[in-house]
């Protein structure tokens, strides 16, 4: 009896303990719409841009090339395809700049990459990672057009 007690005894602990691991803010309808797991999170893509292999000098052509890119990345961002970009700063390793996919695999970001000129004339290289994140993390979106002042 006193084993059987013992057993309830931890059993009913461990109920309490697990329960409090609950989140009194879960909102099933959101979780489902952002395509959250039970952590909250998601797959998406890590993108790297490092310097491509293009070392063309011609000024015209490199600057048709990153107007591409910022168009693109505008259109993915719209699309809520993309949810985070961004430049780097000077670094000896030729990275340029990151992105976040919301796509949850490689061959999908692929395609989207596919889609930038900048990638396309080999001026940038992107070096593509799977990626688990909170699947709250393209909600930030709607608040970065209230803080941008100037247009790049």
């Amino acid at each position: 009896m006193k084993k059987a007690l013992l057993l309830f005894t931890i059993l009913l602990s461990f109920t309490s303990s697990y329960a409090q691991n609950d989140n009194s803010k879960y909102d099933a309808t959101l979780a489902q719409q952002l395509g959250a797991d039970e952590y909250g999170m998601k797959n998406y893509v890590f993108v790297l841009l490092k310097t491509g292999t293009n070392t063309t000098k011609d000024k015209q052509f490199i600057a048709d090339c990153f107007a591409g890119h910022m168009t693109n990345i505008a259109k993915l961002a719209n699309a809520k395809k993309l949810i985070v970009a961004g430049p780097m700063g000077k670094n000896e390793a030729n990275l340029r700049g990151i992105f976040i996919l919301n796509v949850a695999t490689i061959e999908e970001a692929n395609q989207l990459l596919e889609t930038d000129p900048a990638i396309k004339a080999k001026l940038l290289s992107a070096e593509v990672f799977p990626w688990y994140g909170s699947a709250a993390l393209p909600e930030y979106l709607p608040y970065h057009d209230k803080v941008w002042k100037k247009n790049h």
